[in-house]
């Protein structure tokens, strides 16, 4: 590693968020390499997954206290492989108790075993009382404390996995996705897109997130074309633009003279207002014109 690459990025979970950590007590590090740390929640086993420049960052971070060792790694993969065991143990407690509409996503334990974190998705209008199945799963897993942390529905679509609404075989939230962009309606909008819900929710039940991915490069190229509704020249006459095809670069025209619907690229079609006011310059002042009261803006 540079050594003027002094903070390093780490995840604790596969595509999980990136946080960021100083590397001043572990110079020797390599990306791949699992590291433990000190967070709120405790100390945590990450794994390095990029390099950072410290002058970008204004924060003071914490340390990486060390590597991880190679009996730290073996213990988390064991601890890993009891995660399905405790994750259906919770969903029975939470049927038996008589918990409605809670869905018990995941369990993840820590690298060491001594916290198990069950995560879970809640949608329900009444507070939800949690402490009957946190006391269940505290007397069935003595070895480990049992937290409990809320997730939203996009989370749990990224942990099911499975297919995507469009027929992707994975589900851009588990193959890429480390983090969640704020999605609406009028992304889909700009980009020409059906608002049928079967067009626009994926199968976490909101917007889908590729909703995402064009919006920008949308946005920038409506802005070299006309609107919809707008009055435009083209080379079979006037018309008014119906629809805008953006990544074309061209519009959908209904043409004034026989009604047709025409196609057009950006380079063949002039906006009317503009055309007919350098016409109206080129014919000379109206008849108003010496008067003064005329707003034509023509020269004598």
């Amino acid at each position: 590693m540079s050594e003027n690459l002094n903070v390093v990025a780490i995840r604790f979970q596969p595509l999980g968020k990136l946080y960021h950590f100083d590397r001043a007590g572990a110079r020797d590090l390599r990306l791949g390499d699992y590291v433990l740390v000190s967070t709120q929640r405790g100390r945590e086993m990450g794994e390095v997954v990029s390099l950072v420049d410290k002058s970008k960052s204004r924060k003071k971070l914490k340390p990486i206290e060390r590597r991880a060792t190679a009996q730290e790694l073996v213990l988390r993969r064991l601890w890993q492989q009891k995660e399905l065991e405790a994750m259906i143990e919770c969903r029975v407690q939470a049927s038996e108790i008589g918990l409605e509409g809670v869905k018990i996503a995941k369990a993840e334990y820590s690298y060491d075993g001594s916290r198990v974190t069950f995560l879970y998705n809640y949608e329900g209008e009444e507070k939800l009382d949690l402490k009957g199945l946190r006391s269940a799963m505290q007397r069935a897993m003595k070895e480990s404390r049992v937290e409990f942390r809320q997730i939203g529905p996009r989370d749990v679509a990224k942990i099911i996995g499975g297919m995507g609404a469009c027929g992707l075989e994975t589900r851009c939230c588990s193959m890429f996705l480390t983090e969640f962009s704020p999605v609406s309606i009028k992304m889909a909008k700009a980009q020409g897109i059906s608002l049928s819900p079967q067009e626009i929710t994926g199968m976490c039940g909101r917007l889908r997130c590729c909703l995402v991915y064009e919006y920008e490069q949308y946005v920038e190229a409506r802005k070299q074309l006309p609107k919809v509704k707008k009055r435009v020249v083209t080379p079979l006459g006037e018309g008014k633009v119906v629809e805008v095809l953006a990544m074309r670069q061209a519009v959908i025209v209904r043409l004034a003279e026989d009604n047709r619907r025409v196609e057009f690229l950006k380079h063949e079609i002039e906006p009317y207002e503009e055309l007919n006011a350098l016409k109206g310059k080129a014919d000379g002042p109206c008849d108003r014109h010496d008067s003064g009261g005329c707003d034509c803006g023509r020269n004598n």
